[in-house]
């Protein structure tokens, strides 16, 4: 078939017979692309830069979908599309060789997306995605509701869509990479929690690029559907204010005393009087105190905020909404508690990769903190951690490639600044350093990938090295 004037449309789900498409990235997300797309018809092939997994060069085998590893070839333009893997950049040769070649490239949760007939609540941001969407979906459980999570948490949405049930809601945690190559994607609720530095590495170092592929969360939403923001946010604000009437309703959240603001719509979810509110439709109500919240800190009181504005938008009953969350117990590797010696507390905070996450795990600590920094630099700016640093935390332990990066931004503020070898001696150090009442906290503010193989095997060594003190 020619590609000549394809155009990408939720219609071309049902035109895949015969199709030509190549998948790129051999891991989850791409997997499921292609496991998806040839259950269509689709004549696939997968390549990867390395080496697939044996068992999975298996099942993609057995499926008819064509492999190629260990590098790309030209043959990934005998195509009429290109679903591309978040994990591949748009540098990658094979991104540049398609976008000369005119080929159409969309991403996994655009594919996906295709298929999906029930409503979809999607959740971005720099910060707090992965907690809110979880949090999203004990909420929906609590009340009911058929619940999938997935997307940027857990498996992809190619591997749920064929499985969903008529009533059943998707609840889809987003990263900006698989916003990149979205052309019709269409949430019922989309969210975008806050926008703050993170990897820049992949747009340039262009914070507008970074912050434009977040806010597409909303670009094919229609009258009806629900946009959620942070009206705490200045580029989040910037943003509401160039949707137009047709675009979707708006609803912001913020910790502010009944805000009002003269351009936007008012708030959905705010405080008043320290409680939790929600007025839609001009029905205020008062929802519960944050000391109720099951989930500590500032942030997540943003957190609870927005997934009650989402769940009221869905028809939550108040009372479930108190009890979930009330009795949610977060994810992990986000301050997760890993075991308290002598007096002193261990927290697991690996899944803080940028400088905004580890802001809020110190703002979320009175006690003073032993802090374990550091991995591969994503572009961000450390200083902005310094006030926080120089008040709250008392020693600082840094490892991985930013290592020396952090250690002479923020060494200054502290009365204890070394730099380790490994997480292994990071370990050890905070445990010769901390004293009893102390808080050894991991939040390294960087990506995993100059030791680790992801932030959770980050997160999973540092809570085996401190079971083994």
């Amino acid at each position: 078939m020619s590609t000549a004037g394809l155009h990408i449309t939720r219609a071309l789900a049902r035109d895949l017979g015969g199709r030509r498409v190549t998948v790129l990235g051999g891991a989850r997300s791409g997997l499921a692309a292609a496991r998806l797309l040839s259950e269509h018809g689709a004549a696939v092939l997968l390549s990867d830069s390395r080496p697939i997994e044996a068992a999975a060069r298996a099942t993609m085998q057995s499926l008819g979908v064509r492999i190629e590893e260990g590098g790309h070839t030209p043959r990934v333009l005998e195509a009429d599309f290109i679903v591309t893997s978040p994990g591949v950049p748009d540098t990658a040769p094979p991104m540049q060789w398609a976008r000369e070649a005119g080929l159409p490239i969309v991403s996994e949760l655009e594919l996906a997306s295709w298929f999906c007939e029930v409503p979809i609540v999607a959740i971005t941001g720099s910060n707090g995605k992965t907690t809110t969407t979880s949090l999203m979906g004990h909420l929906l459980r609590k009340a009911g509701l058929p619940t999938v999570v997935c997307g940027n948490i857990g498996s992809p949405f190619s591997a749920h869509v064929s499985g969903l049930v008529p009533g059943s809601v998707v609840v889809l945690e987003v990263s900006s990479f698989q916003l990149d190559h979205v052309h019709t994607f269409r949430p019922h609720v989309a969210m975008v929690l806050n926008v703050t530095e993170d990897h820049l590495d992949r747009y340039g170092y262009d914070m507008g690029r970074y912050a434009a592929a977040k806010f597409r969360i909303a670009a094919f939403q229609r009258p009806g559907d629900a946009f959620i923001y942070c009206m705490d946010d200045a580029l989040s604000i910037d943003f509401v204010q160039t949707l137009g009437p047709g675009g979707p309703r708006k609803l912001g959240f913020t910790l502010a005393d009944e805000p009002n603001h003269p351009s936007l719509p008012d708030a959905a979810g705010y405080l008043k009087d320290g409680s939790l509110m929600l007025r839609l439709d001009n029905q205020e109500e008062r929802l519960m105190q944050p000391d109720e919240l099951a989930l500590r800190g500032r942030h997540n009181v943003y957190n609870s905020l927005a997934a009650a504005v989402a769940a009221r938008v869905l028809e939550v009953r108040s009372d479930v909404m108190r009890e979930s969350l009330r009795t949610f117990e977060g994810v992990p590797h986000r301050l997760e508690p890993v075991r308290e010696i002598d007096g002193v507390r261990y927290v697991n905070d690996s899944k803080a990769t940028n400088v905004n996450a580890v802001w809020y795990a110190l703002e979320s600590f009175s006690e003073p903190i032993v802090l374990i920094a550091g991995g591969r630099d994503k572009g961000n700016d450390y200083g902005k951690l310094a006030p926080l640093v120089e008040k709250r935390v008392r020693a600082l332990i840094t490892i991985g490639e930013a290592a020396e990066a952090i250690h002479t931004r923020l060494g200054p503020m502290v009365q204890d600044a070394v730099m380790a070898d490994t997480l292994a001696d990071a370990v050890h150090l905070a445990h010769l350093l901390a004293r009893s009442g102390d808080v050894v906290l991991l939040s390294p503010a960087c990506a995993s990938f100059d030791m680790f193989d992801s932030y959770e095997d980050r997160g999973d060594q540092f809570k085996q090295l401190v079971s083994n003190l």
